[in-house]
């Protein structure tokens, strides 16, 4: 596995669970946690189609 080949979905999963705990953990009132999160889910999805145009 190319790490740097996944890196976009790796970021979207990351951001994804970092939600998916905040609900459990009753962070859901912190706005820079959920700003967070949805950051790297950003990120994630700009580095995954830059990536595939690439290739």
């Amino acid at each position: 596995m190319d790490l740097k080949k996944n890196l976009g979905i790796i970021l979207i999963v990351l951001g994804a669970l970092l939600l998916i705990i905040s609900y459990f953990v009753d962070l859901v009132d912190y706005n820079f946690y959920n700003f967070g999160a949805l950051l790297v889910i950003i990120i994630g999805i700009i580095t995954h189609i830059v990536q595939t145009k690439r290739s």
